[in-house]
């Protein structure tokens, strides 16, 4: 073997130009999947540092009837204590809320997100701090937070990694207590789903947790809807089972407590919950790349099948000298497998190379991405890809080797390099494969190509251009907000370039929005909380609507006058009209948004629509406060400017420390990169198949020509009589483009029928435009058309410049 390894090795050195192509064609399909295969290893397949993960399940509230609820409903403490007593399917039942706070430090604030916690949260989940302890019954129990737990990587940033952190103090903003450093918890700990704090402008389930604090119950505030609750299955059961034993429980709940009525619990796996979003985009981007991966086999097989044509002979002679057929084939496998290495180890670089660049490009569209690394996961992977290519591209031309008839092949007069019909056939086969998934990639980058397209003509509702956001909160007492915000208004709109300037809690595309239950007027009173109608609720300052040109259908907007000590009032968009006011004015009516026991507030005009949740979502109904009478603690101030927005970024912060040296600015971004950030998933996507399908076109343009190489010189003799008895070049170009068809034509139709499944795939990430869009289909038919005559060309110019005399002298 050791022998067979070192002739490889020399074989390769003599034909340099084969072994770079060979090597090359499966470095990039290996390089190419692992990449991938590192996105979904770090994102789908690594399961989150708790113990035992697998038992783990979150319980969120779900409408009895089977409608959407638009608003999130959680669980009152009253219920999931009960469920603690009474369940026999778990383990552990824990209850936890998703916050946000700033921590003060020498030199500003900093936001930091955390959750507050039951004293079982974290026995259920098996984790402990890594450095310090956990909390004590006492503090557990305390009205306030006493003590604090640190993420760790707040520690390392915030506090440097300091190891004598425990016990000391730390400044948090609105809490009147200190809380002393209990323990640092391990690093990788990320948040568990809080679906109705995703409309908060600081959430991200996706980040590590900054700081967990114990929350203690109060008596009065038992029935109140506000936690979120997970649980540990008991072994041996089911997610189906310990639903059906919650639904029990909380039926018998809803009898006793009518608040109760209409929602019911569901059980789903916690980790199929983390990765419900990223799921969706990495698989089909995995088959994308096994596509390459399979496409560049092929060309290497076609390679190696060529190249064993070409040393027919030099077999033959083996054979002859007493060479063994296991012999040959074993030197013929090796050097195959040489190849698949050396394409290995180029392919991992290449791999490593890719996955920084993907988190480059692709930080807002797949979660946890910070997390992948390019570890020995991957490069085995890398490896194991290695040997399968060497498997499935060398098997047959090692096949042949041992195969071969040494009389045949002695018995030419020099070196032979055609094929049997048994050999072209099996080059045609690879050539149809390479053809139909080249096909499939340039539909599915097409389609999203199309794709981003509509989206780039969707009419949103309001102009992004020229625009600035940030994230500002005073960390004031509630008393100086409104002189705050009043100052920073003033102030901001007076710098040059400053066209308009306005706050906003609700700013569109970033998922912020107030979820309420209300009840408008002219609709049946609820007779439950359940049944009030769920809206989202946004908070304007009176510029807000000029700024981003939303015109008004009716009425008026806000005024500086809408202030605390002012009537209600409030704007609704010409959805919420339409819906709940049709052919009449809504102008004049009431809308009551804490329950008509409170006092209602008065609709003062109608905004025109906007696509303010998703661009590929129609508007929907949604209500704007003025937040003069309804305060928000962080909320965007948006800024429009006269020209490039980012280059007053600086002194808008100026103006704003000016005022309050404390103040937290954050998320910098103009509202172009926030609609930009909507679209992350469908560009990342579109990014990568694009990458793919070109990867896959110069792969197969490289197959079909040597194929067609291959026949032009198996055919010489023939061409070359052609020529002499008269043919015309039109004739030769016919012969050879004739052939050409012939290789693509099943490849094209096989593809077109594979590609409307991929399509099918892909249908989440669509928008616009349909699966079996034609005019995708045709334009990647002809770029491919495209691509398979630039692989004609050469093999065309080589036949028409084929002397007669010399072929039939050769011959």
């Amino acid at each position: 073997m050791l022998r067979d390894f070192r002739l490889g090795l020399r074989m390769l050195r003599k034909q340099r130009g084969f072994a770079a192509v060979a090597v090359l064609t499966l470095a990039l399909g290996i390089g190419a999947t692992s990449a991938v295969f590192s996105l979904i290893h770090g994102v789908l397949l690594t399961p989150p540092p708790y113990e035992s993960p697998e038992d783990l399940v979150l319980i969120p509230a779900e409408r009895a009837d089977g409608r959407d609820a638009s608003r999130e409903r959680r669980w009152a403490a009253s219920q999931w204590l009960a469920w603690q007593q009474e369940a026999e399917s778990f383990d552990a039942i824990a209850a936890y809320m998703w916050t946000f706070n700033f921590l003060i430090l020498p030199d500003g604030s900093q936001s930091i997100e955390g959750m507050l916690v039951t004293g079982d949260y974290f026995e259920a989940l098996g984790l402990e701090p890594a450095l310090g302890r956990g909390f004590s019954e006492e503090e557990l129990r305390a009205s306030d937070a006493t003590a604090i737990l640190i993420g760790h990587d707040l520690w390392q940033q915030a506090f440097h990694g300091d190891p004598d952190i425990v016990g000391k103090s730390v400044r948090i903003s609105r809490w009147d207590t200190a809380p002393t450093v209990a323990g640092v918890m391990p690093p990788g700990v990320r948040f568990l789903p809080s679906p109705s704090a995703a409309q908060e402008p600081n959430y991200n389930v996706d980040s590590t947790v900054d700081f967990w604090v114990p929350v203690s119950l109060p008596n009065d505030r038992l029935d109140m809807p506000a936690w979120d609750v997970m649980g540990r299955l008991r072994k041996g059961t089911s997610a189906r089972q310990a639903q059906e034993e919650l639904g029990l429980i909380v039926r018998r709940q809803a009898e006793l407590n009518q608040d109760f009525e209409g929602m019911v619990p569901a059980v789903r796996s916690l980790t199929d919950e983390l990765n419900s979003s990223a799921r969706g985009i990495l698989w089909p981007l995995f088959g994308a790349a096994a596509l390459v991966l399979l496409i560049a086999c092929a060309n290497a097989a076609a390679l190696l099948l060529l190249r064993g044509l070409g040393r027919t002979q030099e077999h033959a002679v083996q054979r002859a000298l007493g060479g063994s057929r296991a012999a040959l084939f074993r030197q013929t496998a090796v050097e195959s497998l040489v190849l698949a290495t050396m394409g290995g180890v180029l392919g991992a670089g290449i791999g490593f190379g890719v996955v920084r660049l993907f988190q480059l490009i692709g930080a807002s569209a797949i979660p946890r991405l910070d997390a992948v690394q390019m570890g020995w996961p991957v490069l085995g992977w890398a490896m194991a890809a290695a040997a399968a290519a060497a498997l499935g591209a060398g098997i047959y031309p090692a096949y042949r080797a041992g195969a071969s008839a040494p009389m045949e092949a002695l018995k030419s007069a020099g070196p032979k390099s055609s094929a049997s019909p048994r050999e072209r056939r099996v080059l045609r086969g690879v050539t149809l494969l390479q053809t139909a998934l080249t096909l499939v990639l340039l539909v599915g980058a097409g389609l999203l190509i199309r794709t981003m397209v509509k989206l780039g003509e969707v009419s949103a509702g309001y102009d992004t251009s020229r625009t600035l956001t940030m994230t500002v909160t005073a960390l004031g007492q509630d008393g100086s907000w409104d002189d705050f915000h009043r100052r920073a208004l003033e102030r901001v709109a007076a710098l040059p370039g400053v066209d308009h300037a306005a706050f906003a809690w609700g700013l569109p595309l970033t998922g912020n929005n107030w979820p309420a239950a209300v009840e408008i007027e002219g609709q049946p009173p609820a007779a439950r909380a359940a049944d009030r109608i769920a809206l989202p609720l946004r908070s304007v300052t009176p510029d807000y609507f000029e700024l981003l040109g939303m015109e008004m259908a009716d009425g008026r907007p806000f005024r500086d006058s809408d202030a605390q000590d002012a009537p209600q009032v409030v704007i609704v968009n010409q959805a919420l009209a339409d819906r709940y006011f049709p052919g009449e004015p809504a102008i004049g009516r009431k809308i009551w948004l804490w329950g008509r026991e409170q006092s209602a507030a008065q609709v003062v005009g109608v905004v025109t629509d906007s696509r303010t949740t998703s661009l590929t979502q129609e508007a929907t109904p949604e209500i704007y406060l003025p937040l003069w009478q309804a305060h928000a603690f962080s909320k965007h101030l948006v800024v429009r400017t006269s020209g490039e927005p980012r280059a007053l970024s600086a002194a808008i912060q100026r103006e704003l420390r000016a005022i309050d040296p404390k103040v937290a600015v954050e998320n910098v971004k103009t509202l172009d990169a926030i609609r930009g950030d909507s679209l992350a998933a469908r560009s990342f996507a579109m990014e990568l198949l694009i990458g793919f399908a070109v990867v896959a076109g110069l792969l197969t343009l490289v197959g079909i020509y040597s194929v067609l190489a291959l026949w032009v010189a198996s055919r010489q003799r023939e061409i070359a009589i052609r020529v002499a008895v008269g043919a015309e070049r039109r004739s030769i170009q016919s012969l050879v483009f004739g052939e050409c068809l012939r290789l693509v034509a099943g490849g094209i139709a096989i593809g077109a029928v594979v590609s409307l499944g991929v399509a099918r795939a892909l249908r989440s990430l669509l928008y616009g435009v349909d699966a079996g869009d034609p005019v995708t289909f045709g334009a990647a038919l002809l770029l491919f058309a495209a691509v398979a005559g630039l692989a004609c060309w050469a093999p065309t110019r080589r036949a028409l410049r084929v002397d007669p005399a010399q072929a039939l002298r050769s011959e």
